[in-house]
């Protein structure tokens, strides 16, 4: 592993110098039941996660189009991660991959559809068992009421942007406000009431930045006044590429619905809320209405809509986290808690001439991924091994002491945390996508990623292969499969491919 400043990793763009040095660790780990041995605590853990909050709109990972300084801090202050991914880009396998270590055709969320078997080991259980107090609050996603945690206050499905209902400890309750704020509020209390005396696990989940992307009133009127950059691809044709791109349902040219553009507003606003609302979008969309744009201009017009409210999303999430890390300053809790930030999946930004995921292209493939924790972690360090959101349950387990199950298929990146990778940590990774058919159309597929290439069967009711030379080609806007340059390195492909499908037993 090679690790950097941010400074370094910004101003290179990517390519990865020098190396940080180790710092103290904790002893290493024990049974359930037994408590970590030596003289420090055992650590708290904070995991927080965002819904399709894509990295490329996080300035510490180099956004051109925004700011999230609050976020940046987690990187200055601890570790990024540059190839963090997902096993399955969309929403409730991601989330049931995080709770079981375990890819989704074994704890059985392989699309939004599934119901999420409740009676299953997770890694909450488990820290349960060592004395630690759990604590669920957010968007939770996965049809059942949570278990394994002490307290919980989840969103019913998806949730809404104002004015939520949400279901504590099995009792549904209506709010008033923001939604990114009530949850960071929920969050803070049950950071103050819970048992002083316990290590404690929270999982802190955002709505946002999901569609329909609604700002809250703070930011309605942020980059009225500006014009966010386009991505060099947002009008691909698709050609050099298969019927899996050419076929699906997720363009903003085509797919864009008129809530998704705020040509008409949210139907559960309070007459105050509105009132924001109307002012800061009916002028705009009646100079929209009049100007009447067409063609490429109306795909222009379209995505800088999509864009700002997505980023008028996450600059609430933005300074939501600020205020959960002033708690841990102020309290004295920073110290001695474990900061992961992260996203179920990652997202499409207009590249391609997409929004939503799924697809295992690298911009959905990709999740962001910083973790804070003084007593390991050099700050500004970066990180470029291959981690995947199966290894964040190992992790955690690793870090409170208590010895990963043989069933859990992640590793714990805690070595990779200190700058001690192990010379046999993964150089590639298994992704598998299962929703289809249904809504956006994405076709089913899988296949393997290494530093280099990333080679991608879709299949069910196609046949057709995928091969990208990420180094040549980092846009993924040239299918070479069937170069016989390439023909080596298909090969080999296709035999890693087998072999991780053998590992993960996902041989059906």
């Amino acid at each position: 592993m090679k690790t950097q400043t941010r400074r370094e990793f910004l101003k290179t763009l990517g390519v990865m110098a020098g190396s940080a040095s180790a710092l103290s660790i904790l002893p290493g780990c024990e049974t359930i039941g037994r408590a970590v041995r030596g003289t420090r605590k055992r650590p708290n853990i904070i995991f927080i996660m965002t819904d399709d909050h894509a990295s490329h709109a996080l300035s510490c990972y180099g956004s051109k189009i925004n700011k999230t300084p609050n976020l940046d801090r987690l990187a200055k202050e601890g570790m990024l991660f540059t190839n963090s991914f997902c096993t399955n880009s969309i929403c409730a396998p991601c989330r049931a991959v995080i709770l079981t270590g375990k890819y989704s055709h074994l704890n059985g969320v392989i699309d939004n559809r599934k119901k999420f078997d409740g009676t299953q080991q997770t890694f909450p259980k488990l820290l349960q068992q060592v004395g630690y107090e759990t604590a669920m609050i957010g968007k939770w996603h996965l049809k059942t009421d949570p278990t394994g945690f002490d307290y919980w206050n989840v969103l019913p499905g998806q949730g809404s942007y104002y004015n939520p209902a949400m279901k504590e400890m099995g009792q549904r309750k209506k709010y008033t406000g923001y939604t990114t704020d009530i949850i960071t509020d929920h969050c803070l209390k049950w950071l103050k009431e819970r048992n002083a005396d316990k290590p404690f696990c929270l999982m802190y989940q955002h709505k946002a930045p999901h569609r329909q992307w609604e700002p809250g009133p703070k930011y309605l009127n942020m980059y009225d006044d500006v014009t966010i950059p386009e991505p060099d691809n947002l009008f691909d044709d698709y050609s050099n590429r298969g019927r899996a791109a050419k076929e699906q349902d997720m363009s903003i040219a085509k797919t864009m619905t008129r809530r998704d553009l705020k040509l008409i507003a949210p139907g559960n606003l309070t007459p105050e809320q509105k009132k924001l609302w109307d002012a800061a979008y009916n002028q705009k969309n009646d100079t929209f209405r009049k100007a009447n744009p067409q063609g490429k201009d109306l795909v222009r017009w379209k995505y800088q809509r999509y864009i700002k409210d997505y980023l008028r999303c996450i600059a609430s999430v933005d300074d939501n986290v600020g205020r959960l890390l002033d708690y841990l300053e102020k309290s004295g809790l920073a110290k001695n808690t474990i900061v992961f930030y992260t996203s179920d999946q990652g997202f499409y930004l207009g590249d391609h001439g997409w929004f939503d995921k799924r697809f295992m292209y690298e911009e959905s493939l990709r999740m962001p991924l910083m973790v804070r924790y003084p007593r390991e972690i050099e700050p500004g360090s970066v990180n470029e091994d291959i981690v995947l959101n199966l290894d964040f349950a190992p992790t955690f387990l690793d870090l409170a002491g208590v010895t990963k199950p043989e069933d859990m298929q992640g590793r714990s990146i805690r070595p990779l945390l200190r700058s001690k990778a192990p010379k046999d940590w993964p150089t590639s990774m298994y992704y598998h996508y299962y929703e289809y058919p249904a809504v956006h159309s994405v076709k089913r597929h899988y296949g393997v990623r290494t530093k280099r290439y990333k080679l991608i069967h879709f299949y069910h009711d196609i046949d057709e292969w995928e091969l990208y030379d990420l180094k040549k080609d980092p846009r993924e806007m040239k299918n070479v499969y069937n170069d016989p340059a390439y023909a080596g390195t298909v090969k080999q492909l296709k035999v890693e491919l087998q072999r991780l499908r053998r590992k993960y037993k996902d041989t059906d």
